[in-house]
């Protein structure tokens, strides 16, 4: 099978499996991931038909999504080697993906994974990550603002403190750094507005 042709089948497998997921890391999310992951790939010298798989596969098998368990290796190596795709590549792609997790903490050993974490961290901020967070929080009964508990987790909008404002310092390749400075200004113009209308300013 050639590249285009597996890029194609790994778009219908995702759309297939995560078109109705409601959490935030639905099919959009990850099409608009794979969107970023191009954009930056075009100011970087990598592999750009491993960044777009890695991306398309980024949340196979996420914790998050399965209980608490991180089943991400072994679905996509089973759905890779459905296609039978060659061994070397499933390792890389399984690699890049390992390190593209916020939660995981693990720092980006290749050019490839640098893009696909940028590219999904981008999505994570800005106008379409406080819509994501929502959704989230919403999905896994956490509540929208507490004011008086700032411990992590406590609710939606302390998310932005335990992760999203941090995002921006994180951000590896210098075409997603001028990305992440705005969304994440908005970010904070939300915050400002959203304290205001709930008479914190």
């Amino acid at each position: 099978m050639d590249k285009s042709a597996l890029l194609e089948q790994t778009q219908a497998y995702i759309k297939q499996t995560f078109l109705d997921e409601g959490t935030g890391h639905d099919y959009y999310h990850i099409e608009r991931v794979v969107v970023n992951a191009k954009k930056i790939c075009e100011q970087e010298t990598a592999d750009s038909f491993l960044v777009e798989l890695a991306a398309w596969l980024h949340d196979v098998g996420d914790y998050k999504l399965h209980n608490g368990v991180d089943r991400a290796e072994e679905l996509i190596t089973e759905f890779l080697e459905s296609l039978k795709v060659d061994s070397s590549i499933i390792q890389r792609v399984n690699e890049i993906v390992s390190q593209v997790s916020f939660s995981k903490g693990n720092k980006p050993t290749s050019i490839e994974a640098m893009i696909v974490q940028d590219a999904d961290r981008l999505d994570a901020i800005g106008a379409v990550g406080i819509a994501r967070c929502f959704a989230y929080g919403g999905s896994v009964g956490t509540v929208l603002y507490n004011p008086y508990d700032q411990t992590k987790n406590a609710s939606s909008v302390q998310h932005f403190y335990d992760k999203l404002f941090q995002l921006k310092e994180l951000i590896n390749t210098e075409s997603a750094k001028q990305i992440a400075q705005e969304r994440h200004l908005y970010m904070e113009q939300f915050l400002q507005q959203f304290y205001s209308e709930v008479g914190l300013t």
